[in-house]
């Protein structure tokens, strides 16, 4: 399944992560590719306010990971980006296989610690505040095809 939606502005882009948030379940995880500034802090966040999590959910890049449990369910946000060429025995792999949703930015830095089944949403930056959102999966993901109805 492959689906690519275009973003307008900074609050098109957070109100496609509301829409997102509605579908996701306990389990879930999701892989955000891109170059740095092209949206991924800015979708996940919208994806946790359409969770209901009641903080502001911030790039955990010097924290690698980011923990929300006052939301519809766990959502959990982690940022590989200091990880490249590093050990990755953290731990990581309990928070990915959780109980929650697992937003992973710079995948490609924790690559074997990544499941089978996800949803990889990579994010290019157009220019101004366009961004074109390309999501792409094997399974399990099929209300991504909706989204754009949705967000009508």
């Amino acid at each position: 399944m492959k689906k690519t939606i275009i973003t307008h502005s900074k609050e098109e882009t957070q109100k496609l992560g509301h829409l997102i948030a509605r579908h996701l379940n306990r389990g879930d995880v999701v892989l955000l590719t891109g170059d740095l500034g092209a949206g991924k802090t800015t979708l996940t966040s919208g994806v946790g306010e359409g969770l209901g999590v009641n903080e502001k959910v911030l790039s955990p890049t010097f924290n690698i990971l980011k923990c929300y449990f006052h939301g519809r369910i766990p959502f959990y946000h982690i940022d590989a980006y200091r990880l490249e060429g590093q050990n990755i025995e953290l731990g990581l792999d309990e928070v990915i296989e959780g109980d929650g949703a697992c937003f992973i930015e710079w995948p490609q830095f924790i690559e074997p610690l990544i499941p089978d089944e996800h949803l990889e949403i990579s994010i290019r930056n157009l220019g101004e505040n366009e961004r074109e959102l390309t999501f792409t999966s094997e399974d399990g993901f099929d209300w991504v095809l909706q989204l754009d109805k949705e967000a009508e």
